[in-house]
């Protein structure tokens, strides 16, 4: 666990620096962002400089000494120089010309039906660096969240903030007392505009954001801080430090519908799947379960589905795959330090690869079979691997500290990560959103002009 929260010192941050402010300073003395000039060398041709630095200039100024042999020797050899000649200097070396491995009536026929996907052009550095001033650099809390209303939240000590990726503009949702904070994690509603935020104290608040207003608390679920929420519809679920994991039905005066037991420490990642029938969770004790919806009992608990222990560190990364329902993405800790692909219907491991660092958060793309994931130790990276190969397309590096929090767009091309240094960072990684195609018009019904007999 993390050093304590000092509430002095944070105090003492926030005067000094304005929250969710662009570090427009650092951008431009970047050495990133400099260009210099690098003569290929490769592409020089060295002996024809030598030839007419040399040889040419003595054949004009001393005519008289050529022999009729020589002179001959040195037409040759400016015919030659001159048909092979290159560029003295270029800025990179000219593509090689492709090789046809079919008849060119094949190729083109083929290229006709198939065309070739350009490649995708991702970004080694962030789009936008904003300061994030008292976040708690605590690796089993949940601080950021983007919502569907393209608004993000994030939890800076114990006041939240929203920024509006719309048009930049920072507003202050709650700031909490020092008796019931820090805030340990923020959570949107499926609507965009209500929020959950956990507090240090187990208590968990609702705001309506648009109206800017707390709607309701819920209290004495939880026995400790709530470091993870998740919403399934109108069920908010919530993970504690005390191992529980309870539903909430936020629509009705007694919200608790029913309660998950199984870990015995602090809940740290909860995820539901899409279709909205499986909740994974994660834990300190290096527990991942899932848990079905269908087998809810009315019972005050519900047993799990699948008990994975495969690894060995706490699992707080969960992401599910948007192209496949049932294949669930978790990521280890510090002495773990592995990416696990589950098949959750049968609880087998599909696949494992060690990252060599701390796992942080994980992201799918939606467009792509891509999976992004947020690292600590050693790099502190975001590396973006290509599934199910896993192979690396690239590493995104700026941060100076473990990237605890990422967070992901409404049209999913754009990510937020926040770090232990104190800074929110966005990359463009997973591309710009694609162009709808207006739809091809119907063929117009024969005669439509005309009057109908009947």
């Amino acid at each position: 666990m993390d050093t304590g929260y000092l509430s002095s010192t944070s105090a003492s941050k926030t005067r000094s620096r304005c929250p969710l402010q662009e570090q427009l300073l650092h951008r431009r003395n970047s050495s990133q962002n400099l260009d210099r000039f690098i003569p290929n060398r490769s592409a020089m041709d060295m002996d024809y400089a030598h030839y007419m630095l040399t040889g040419a200039k003595k054949g004009k100024e001393n005519p008289a000494v050529n022999s009729p042999s020589r002179e001959a020797y040195r037409k040759q050899l400016a015919e030659t120089f001159n048909m092979n000649r290159t560029r003295i200097l270029a800025f990179k070396n000219k593509p090689p010309t492709p090789v046809e491995a079919f008849p060119s009536e094949f190729s083109s026929s083929v290229q006709q039906a198939k065309p070739a996907k350009p490649r995708r052009h991702i970004p080694q550095t962030s789009e936008r660096t904003l300061d994030a001033p008292d976040l708690v650099d605590d690796y089993y809390l949940n601080l950021l969240d983007w919502g569907s209303s393209n608004v993000l939240s994030i939890a800076l000590g114990s006041t939240v903030y929203l920024w509006d990726a719309s048009d930049g503009a920072t507003s202050e949702l709650v700031s909490v007392d020092e008796d019931n904070g820090p805030v340990t994690s923020v959570k949107w509603a499926p609507d965009g505009r209500h929020i959950a935020v956990g507090l240090n104290n187990s208590d968990v608040q609702l705001w309506d954001t648009t109206a800017n207003r707390l709607l309701r608390t819920l209290r004495g679920g939880h026995r400790s801080r709530i470091g993870a929420l998740d919403w399934n519809n109108h069920i908010l679920t919530t993970g504690g430090m005390d191992g529980q994991i309870i539903n909430n039905d936020v629509r009705v005066r007694s919200p608790i519908v029913d309660t998950y037991q199984g870990h015995h420490q602090e809940v740290c990642g909860l995820k539901w799947s899409t279709s909205g029938q499986q909740l994974a969770s994660g834990g300190n004790d290096n527990l991942l379960h899932i848990w079905d919806r269908s087998m809810a009992s009315s019972n005050s608990t519900t047993q799990w589905l699948h008990r994975l222990e495969d690894h060995t560190a706490a699992v707080k990364a969960l992401a599910w795959c948007p192209f496949q329902g049932n294949l669930l993405a978790s990521g280890g800790g510090g002495s773990d330090r592995s990416i696990k692909f589950w098949n959750t219907h049968t609880g087998a491991c599909v696949n494992s690869i060690d990252t060599g660092s701390q796992v942080c958060a994980l992201l799918w793309n939606k467009n792509e079979r891509e999976l992004l994931s947020s690292h600590g130790f050693t790099k502190n990276q975001l590396t973006l691997w290509k599934y199910p190969s896993m192979v690396k397309v690239a590493e995104l590096t700026g941060h100076t500290s473990r990237v605890l929090f990422m967070a992901q767009s409404p049209d999913g091309c754009t990510v937020a990560s926040a770090a232990g240094d104190e800074t929110l960072r966005f990359w463009n990684v997973f591309g710009t959103p694609e162009v709808a195609k207006p739809a091809p018009k119907a063929n117009p019904e024969p005669f439509a002009h005309l009057n109908r007999i009947r």
